[in-house]
Order: C-alpha cells, then structure tokens, then sequence
C-alpha cells in the first residue's frame, strides 16, 4: 500500500468506527437477541435459542395489524406524493417569474416540525363537543355526513394518515424534481419544437427519461421512509396506537422495548429485522426494476 493509499485509509478511518460501532455492531447485536428467547435485559439471561421470536411476532394480532398499515401507507402514499410532486415540478419549472417564490412556498412544510404539522392535522380532522372539527365543517357544508377522523371507522383515520404522509413528503420530492428538471439540456426541447413535437410527447419521450434516476431515487427513498413512519402517527392518534388500530412496524418495535407491552427486547429485535428485511427486498426489485428501465432520449 502506497503513501497516497494509506493518507486516504487514515482520512476514512474515523467514518468507519463511527459506522462500525453505531450501525454495523448494533446490527449484529439485534440479531443475537433476535435468537435468544426470553431474553431478560437486566440479568442477561435467556431460556434458549431459535426462531420461536419470529414466529411469535409473526402470530402476533398488533404486529399484523401494524404489517397492514404500514403496507396501505406506503403502497398509497409513495406513487400518489411522487405523481403530485412531478406535476407540481413541471408547473414551477413552466411558471419563469415567480418560480422561486413558489418553491419557497411548497418547501416550507419540510422544514417544519414534524410533530407540529401532526398536531395541526388532528386539530383539522378532530371532532370535539364544541366543534366538528375544520375538514368536516367542509364536509356538511358540501352536504355530507360528518366523520370521526381520529376515533372514528378505520378507513378515515388511514384516510388522514395518507394524507398526512403525502403532505409532509412532497416538499422534498418538489425540490428534488425541480432541479432534475432544470438540468436537462434545453437544446432536446429546442429541437423537439423545431420538429413540431406535442407538448405530452415532449413531456414523455424527453423530459421523463432525462429525469428518471431521481424518480426511482425519490421511489426508493419513499419506500424506506414509509415503512420507518411512527413519529407522524404519535402526533395524529396520541401514544397508544395499538387500541387506535393505527400502529406501525416501527411502533411495534419501540411497544416491544419501552411501551406497555415493554421488556420483551427479543421480540422487539425480531420485528425489527423482520422489516429490516422487508426494506432490504423491496429496495433490491426497485433498484433491479429500475436498471432495467432506465432510458435515455
């Protein structure tokens, strides 16, 4: 090894403890305790080992019913925010004058609370006895029935949790996607025009393709974001979200450690690879899908 290498290795080095003893030791860690049964975190003591954690997180009813809303937040709100988001981007990217003024504008909830944002939506969609709550105020006013979107049927308080996600994650994906847009070379769309191209052919045959590496970046990213959400429903249906029907994977695990159903970390490891895995397989065929249909014009 060279003295050019070894500077470099030297440089690198405190990178590579911070990831080793953060990231790439606990990893190996909860995978121990994920074998371990009825592990008990003040003796450090177990029973045995096996695969009897996993099947017991596997039966559990508050583990499925956190599997299933995580899989209905993220199938809907990860294709739904990248769709507004893209023709959001082409609209700021067609607007000249006050482009950067509306960017501000759609980038300001992303550097807002996250919790606040959450608090403000249950004041929206909350039903108290001294009011319906804002969104069903619109709703009787439009002469429908008003709805219990926090304590309410199931499907209104996932209606608000997509909606919620989809809010709080399209700043960033606008940001992104307007600079994608800005990128492309101006002289495809010269050319087109001089060709007499249709606007939409232009929009699919030049600008999709030139921007695609940031819209499967944005997919990917989605993805991972959404199976990790917990914070945002804390701030929406309060801590118990096991009687609220709207726990996540991610809620699941911190129950399994620090909540009500706390000192069980062998489940809680369990659970966590579980969706660990799950992100893994997902993120895998997104990226295999996406190499294989990315092109250029």
């Amino acid at each position: 090894m060279d003295k050019q290498n070894r500077k470099a290795w030297l440089y690198l080095l405190p990178a590579i403890l911070f990831l080793g003893i953060f990231m790439v030791y606990p990893l190996f860690d909860v995978l121990t305790y994920s074998f371990e049964e009825s592990y008990n975190f003040a003796s450090q003591t177990f029973t045995g080992t096996g695969t009897y954690n996993y099947s017991y997180v596997l039966r559990d009813p508050y583990f499925l019913q956190a599997l299933k809303n995580t899989f209905i937040l993220v199938i809907i709100t990860v294709p739904v925010s990248t769709g507004i988001a893209l023709l959001i981007s082409v609209g700021l990217n067609s607007i000249r004058p006050l482009k950067d003024l509306f960017q501000t504008v759609f980038f300001l909830p992303y550097v807002t609370n996250t919790l606040a944002v959450g608090l403000v939506f249950m004041i929206l969609f909350k039903k108290t006895p001294y009011t319906d709550g804002f969104v069903n105020l619109i709703i009787h006013w439009f002469g429908g029935n008003t709805v219990d979107f926090i304590e309410g049927p199931y499907w209104a308080k996932m209606t608000v949790m997509c909606f919620y996600t989809i809010w709080i994650v399209l700043p960033f994906k606008i940001l992104i996607l307007t600079s994608a847009l800005a990128s492309v070379n101006p002289d495809y769309y010269k050319a087109a025009k001089v060709d007499g191209t249709s606007p939409m052919r232009i929009f699919t045959r030049i600008t999709l393709p030139m921007i695609s590496p940031m819209i499967f970046y944005l997919i990917i990213t989605g993805f991972i974001g959404a199976f990790k959400a917990y914070s945002d429903v804390v701030a929406i249906f309060g801590t118990n979200l096991n009687v609220a029907g709207m726990n996540t994977i991610v809620g699941y695990v911190y129950d399994m450690l620090y909540g009500d159903s706390g000192g069980y970390p062998s489940y809680a490891s369990a659970a966590a690879l579980i969706l660990f895995a799950i992100v893994l397989t997902i993120t895998c065929i997104n990226l295999l899908v996406s190499g294989k249909n990315r092109r250029y014009a």
